[in-house]
């Protein structure tokens, strides 16, 4: 199935050669559609474990149960984004995956930009990368949101392309996951790298919460 939606799709993938074939991988993406952790999969060749929003496992429709298959197959962590502890609990299970050697997605945004511009991070993708010491890659999907743009239920066929960036150097940035400054200096730097390769424009200020 997958090979066949890549050709759907016209999938365009760059930068693979800068996520490590084995091991464990943090995958910092930006946040256009739904259907991203789906296709960013599909271009890397690699499983890929993603904390996902409860509503995910519970999707209708036909792209909604395909998405709601795909989460629960691929042993996908959901999180209740209503609940603020178990929000930050789910965390450590995130961390479980990269410690097993595996790869592992991450929205900084923390939903789906509202408006395809690129928003302020939030602090776990960070407290994940310093805790795990895991190397950092930064993702830009395009035209995910066009194959199935919000509200809709039905995919609709587009060009997707997904760029895969050159690992963040946090060293330099911040090494303390406990301390709250070092954490919010090494989100910052993950994101204005998802900027440099996405070309969206950076919004500093937290996106509203989408359905």
């Amino acid at each position: 199935m997958y090979e066949l939606v890549k050709r759907v799709v016209r999938m365009r993938v760059e930068g693979a050669e800068n996520v490590p074939a084995s091991g464990p991988v943090l995958l910092a993406s930006n946040h256009l559609s739904v259907t991203d952790s789906t296709f960013l999969p599909m271009a890397l060749g690699r499983h890929v474990t993603f904390m996902a929003k409860a509503e995910y496992f519970t999707g209708r429709g036909p792209w909604g149960r395909l998405v709601s298959w795909f989460m629960s197959r691929d042993g996908q962590v959901a999180v209740d984004r209503d609940d603020t502890r178990a929000a930050v609990r789910s965390l450590d299970s995130c961390l479980e995956v990269l410690e097993k050697g595996a790869a592992f997605g991450i929205y900084p945004e923390g939903t789906r930009s509202p408006d395809g511009r690129l928003y302020r991070g939030r602090t776990g993708v960070a407290w994940l990368a310093l805790k795990s010491k895991a190397p950092v890659v930064p993702v830009a999907m395009f035209g995910t949101d066009r194959v199935l743009p919000p509200g809709s239920i039905v995919p609709r066929p587009a060009r997707v392309r997904v760029v895969f960036g050159k690992p963040v150097q946090l060293s330099a940035i911040g090494t303390d996951p406990d301390s709250a400054r070092d954490r919010r200096a090494a989100t910052d730097a993950i994101v204005a790298a998802i900027a440099e390769i996405s070309g969206q424009d950076y919004v500093p200020r937290y996106a509203r919460v989408t359905a």
